[in-house]
């Protein structure tokens, strides 16, 4: 249990620049020499590890729809150890799901309250001046349990245009933490999914000690430590998921890298050894794993090569002839028959499951899902129900293998990428999040 005082980075809409607010502030409170805790509010696996290039620490993802009330208070305790949090909103602050999920709907207001973390908006005033603060004043409004620090004004195009927001502002009652002006320098590179991935970024600290120059030029940052509060979090016995094997061998490298932080972090804790490998590079999965993870990535990107990884494949059908292996999203594709990338190239894969997947016929799917399991998963028996979120842009061409899991939607609309099962090899295109909790 936890009342660490914190502040919640969130916005109206996708788009306005919160990570860069958020990437900045975090390195100025850490160059000031706090302990800064940084959280992700939503089924997000890419921005927490910029965060944690960022200031020096493990970031964290907090989600009311997918994650119970015990794995929310371990995740919670993090906390304890900083003298500050800071929290990256999803999406814009009130979006969510319709249907309530293990402990809400998902959204960025809901963890914010909860934590009892301020709210700092940052509002996009580009193309508007004094009707942002209709925009920001309605947000505020919205839900006037939900604490608000104020607003950080962001592409402002001239003083003048600074000086009409600000008073827009003052006219609604908003304090006004910072104004940032436009410039086209401070985006951080992005592909299909949102942000390439932190470990691709080709001069991350450079960037982000940039963006920390950049807030303590235009925001008040002592203002925003000023306004940071925390509630305490309702008790509840902390726990972070169970290990699924004792010995576990991780892909890891730039084609496989989606895995969320708190499973590895209650996995360590437990006392399981995670042994990294690099498909990319043709290394084979440690030959006394008890379990291969394929998480999901961009191996859509990396075809030829993966297709060509011989040691890689082979070690995996070695491993599979007696133990289990389990791939996620990307990781499932590749233990399938086959890819085809965005230019109609056929990759063939470890040939595991009967999976093919498509790049150049390109389908988007987005959303949390509900899977109730028809055969074991590594870690949930048969009947287990687990929580987890789907994001990629491939089209299955073929799937002949039998399903593995009843899968739904966030609403419990049922959708037909039901995982497969072949021996000891499943896979999933939902990234594990949680098992539901007893009620």
């Amino acid at each position: 249990m936890t009342d660490r005082p914190g502040i919640m980075i969130s916005a109206p809409s996708s788009g306005t620049g919160k990570t860069t607010v958020m990437l900045g502030l975090l390195r100025a409170l850490a160059d000031d020499g706090l302990r800064v805790q940084a959280f992700k509010s939503g089924p997000d696996y890419i921005d927490p590890a910029f965060h944690q290039a960022a200031c020096g620490r493990a970031s964290f993802n907090l989600d009311t729809w997918a994650m119970g009330p015990d794995l929310l208070a371990a995740i919670s305790a993090e906390a304890d150890a900083a003298e500050i949090c800071v929290a990256e909103g999803s999406m814009g602050l009130y979006d969510g799901v319709a249907t309530r999920g293990q402990s809400g709907f998902g959204s960025s207001a809901e963890t914010a309250q909860r934590m009892g973390w301020p709210v700092v908006l940052v509002v996009d005033v580009s193309g508007q001046a004094q009707s942002a603060a209709a925009t920001a004043l309605g947000f505020q409004a919205y839900n006037p349990e939900l604490p608000f620090a104020g607003v950080i004004l962001n592409r402002c195009a001239s003083p003048r245009h600074e000086r009409l927001a600000r008073l827009g502002m003052e006219a609604a009652g908003l304090s006004v933490l910072g104004v940032l002006p436009r410039r086209g320098d401070l985006t951080l590179p992005e592909r299909h999914l949102g942000l390439i991935q932190a470990v691709e970024h080709p001069d991350l600290d450079k960037a982000i000690a940039g963006y920390a120059a950049f807030l303590r030029a235009h925001v008040d940052i002592a203002a925003i430590r000023t306004a940071a509060r925390g509630a305490a979090v309702p008790a509840h016995e902390a726990r972070f998921p169970n290990p699924p094997a004792q010995r576990i061998a991780l892909a890891q490298d730039a084609a496989f890298s989606f895995t969320y932080p708190h499973l590895l972090e209650g996995w360590r804790r437990a006392g399981a050894e995670i042994v990294p490998f690099s498909p990319l590079a043709d290394a084979a999965p440690d030959p006394a794993a008890d379990l291969v993870w394929l998480p999901g990535g961009y191996p859509e990107l990396h075809g030829p090569t993966l297709a060509a990884a011989h040691r890689f494949k082979a070690g995996l059908r070695a491993h599979a002839e007696t133990r289990p292996v389990h791939g996620e999203c990307g990781g499932y594709m590749a233990l399938g028959q086959a890819l085809v990338d965005k230019d109609g190239a056929r990759h063939e894969m470890a040939g595991l499951l009967g999976l093919v997947t498509s790049y150049e016929k390109r389908k988007f799917h987005l959303g949390y899902r509900r899977a109730v399991l028809r055969a074991a998963l590594p870690g949930h028996p048969p009947g287990a129900a687990l929580r987890g979120h789907e994001f990629h842009y491939s089209t299955i061409l073929d799937q002949p293998d039998g399903p593995l899991a009843d899968v739904a939607d966030a609403d419990g609309t049922p959708v037909p990428e039901t995982g497969s099962r072949v021996g000891t090899v499943t896979g999933t295109f939902f990234h594990l999040i949680s098992a539901e909790e007893p009620a």
